[in-house]
């Protein structure tokens, strides 16, 4: 845990409206930053998984499983894996050109995914099956299961397909419909997204609209949208509230102050960057993560705290495949702060393009993003470093 914190106080404030802040309560100063360590085991520790219900296989895509998936054994009889005569390998394992041996005359042609007849193990394809008059004859033999699924060849109906707290990918859900599933129990986070400024412009748009597509990405549902927070923290059929927007020390910034005078403001200002400003409490037991307003703040506090809290509520864990690649050139940052870098991958390294606040023109040119450790005061060039595909 770190003892050491930071003051951050907008130009706004020196002077003479310094004075003014002191008897504006209506102000929501920042005192001091949270480490994103502390909010982080609040959320493991505070936020567990919502009740499971059952969902229609086809409504589940990229929500997490509740209960392992488990098929029965498919198929349940051997099927032919292809279009041919179904055959006993060894009636017919001298069969040749010159030595063609007749099928029975019962045995006719059957099409991929039908069941053996009983009594055969493969499955001769046409081309090694002369026709003469109404008769067939094998002209070259075949081992047995060649042209065959047997029982139990798709799912053996002990292993689970996906187990509890896994995403169902769309593999997932084609896989599950092909063995006959028709329902699974999954977690169903229901996310209420606040707008918390007065003001609309393009970036705080973008930001809004950002977090609630990456919401549905995460496993999570928005069931509402308001334009106040009020309504939100007191809607009781959502389980949680993400606001984009009036968490910063502006006029009009008030989301924290309705949080605290609704619920409980466990931290106003995270020690991570960019997204300083942003705030985590809870309104009963209801998460409330206050975003600023800002793309760049937006995408790091979600990257970092968001979609941390939107797995927990969906019983999950976050699933990152990096890819580790070089620095072109050093990062440094101040101990005790946590900060998501933007880079450009080209050439087999990694090219850091900012820090701090990231301009619209380095998250457009940047292939992922890194995250400097609170704990590190940056890194050398040519570090080995995890880069993180943008969701």
């Amino acid at each position: 845990m770190y003892t050491r914190f930071w003051c951050l106080l907008d130009a706004r404030f020196r002077g003479h409206d310094i004075e003014r802040m002191a008897v504006d309560s209506s102000i929501q100063r920042i005192t001091r930053l949270t480490p994103l360590s502390a909010i982080l085991a609040l959320i493991d520790s505070r936020v567990g998984a919502v009740k499971p219900q059952k969902s229609a296989l086809g409504a589940a895509r990229d929500f997490t499983l509740a209960e392992d998936v488990v098929s029965s054994e498919q198929p349940p009889r051997p099927i032919a894996l292809r279009d041919g005569f179904p055959v006993e390998s060894g009636m017919v394992a001298d069969a040749g050109s010159y030595a063609p041996v007749p099928l029975p005359l019962t045995t006719r042609p059957i099409d991929f995914g039908e069941p053996l007849p009983n009594g055969t193990d493969a499955v001769l394809p046409f081309d090694a099956v002369t026709l003469r008059g109404h008769r067939a004859e094998a002209v070259a033999p075949i081992a047995a299961g060649e042209g065959v699924l047997f029982a139990g060849g798709d799912t053996m109906g002990q292993r689970p397909l996906r187990r509890a707290g896994e995403v169902a990918r769309a593999v997932d859900i084609a896989v599950m419909r092909a063995a006959g599933i028709k329902d699974v129990t999954i977690h169903l986070p229901r996310i209420h997204v606040v707008w918390g400024g007065e003001a609309r412009s393009p970036v705080i748009e973008a930001a809004l609209v950002t977090i609630i597509r990456v919401i549905g990405e995460a496993g999570g549902l928005v069931t509402g949208r308001s334009i106040t927070l009020e309504p939100a923290l007191g809607d009781p059929e959502t389980d949680a509230v993400i606001a984009v927007g009036g968490t910063g020390s502006g006029l009009r910034d008030a989301a924290v102050h309705t949080l605290a005078r609704l619920g409980q403001v466990e931290a106003h200002a995270i020690a991570v960057s960019p997204g300083e400003t942003a705030a985590f409490g809870f309104a009963g037991a209801k998460p409330v993560l206050l975003v600023p307003g800002r793309l760049d703040a937006a995408l790091a506090i979600w990257l970092l705290i968001g979609r941390r809290l939107v797995a927990k509520l969906a019983g999950g864990s976050i699933v990152d495949w990096p890819v580790t690649l070089p620095l072109k050139r050093k990062v440094t940052s101040t101990i005790g702060l946590t900060e998501l870098v933007p880079v450009c991958c080209a050439g087999g390294v990694a090219e850091p393009l900012a820090s701090g606040y990231l301009s619209l023109e380095s998250l457009a040119r940047s292939d992922g993003w890194i995250v400097v450790p609170a704990e590190s005061e940056g890194f050398a060039a040519g570090t080995p470093v995890a880069v993180r595909p943008w969701p």
